[in-house]
């Protein structure tokens, strides 16, 4: 099967990304970013993000996950720790993250350093979750293969009627990961494929650099 892609051209042409107009520190430009994403009825999930680790067979791989908080020291999701990306962080904590909202063409890519949560940090968003969320992540071995979806739903009932009455506890395999950034950058699209990308990089001095990368 062959499909030709070639004429697939779009121009990007809705904002610019001036020096002029970026603040010295990256995450006050990716707090204004998101916030706008967040309130574009054209964006769905501000908040889903690609996340790529170096897995323990050596290969990348990509996948979306849902990015939980920010904070001026980085980006906090949550998963299973024994899962494929948490056991890949736990042996190679670089990892890059990146959003896209193409309804506002606009990307953020961000290298950075994951580190596990404190524990009492996953505790308390663990108690925001609904109690189905929180069966979930007891009824998953995450990453693991299953015989069939029935299998799973199984596991859940189990689970559903261990805990039928009483607080759900967090698995202790269940968690944070904050992801401390080291670079970030910040892509705006421009006509005639001229992109703006400013680039942010953490010095030894913990400061940001600033940069203008060619498109």
């Amino acid at each position: 099967m062959e499909k030709d892609l070639s004429n697939y051209r779009k121009t990007y042409e809705k904002d610019d990304l001036l020096e002029e107009n970026t603040p010295e520190n990256p995450i006050e430009l990716f707090r204004d970013w998101f916030l706008v994403a967040d309130n574009d009825e054209s964006v769905h999930e501000a908040n889903a993000m690609n996340i790529s680790t170096i897995g323990l067979d050596g290969f990348p791989k990509n996948r979306i996950v849902l990015l939980k908080k920010f904070t001026w020291e980085g980006f906090i999701f949550y998963t299973n720790y024994n899962s494929e990306k948490g056991k890949a962080i736990f042996k190679n904590p670089n990892i890059c993250l990146s959003f896209f909202w193409p309804a506002l063409e606009r990307q953020i890519i961000i290298k950075g350093v994951a580190e596990k949560l404190a524990e009492n940090l996953s505790d308390g968003y663990y108690e925001s979750r609904p109690d189905g969320s929180k069966l979930g992540a007891w009824a998953s071995n995450q990453s693991e293969v299953v015989t069939s979806r029935k299998e799973l739903d199984e596991r859940l009932k189990e689970y559903e009627n261990e805990f039928e009455g009483r607080e759900i506890p967090r698995p202790h395999n269940w968690g944070g990961f904050l992801i401390k950034p080291i670079s970030i950058e910040f892509w705006q699209g421009r006509p005639n494929r001229m992109h703006d990308r400013i680039r942010y990089t953490l010095d030894f001095e913990f400061n940001w650099k600033k940069e203008r990368l060619a498109p």
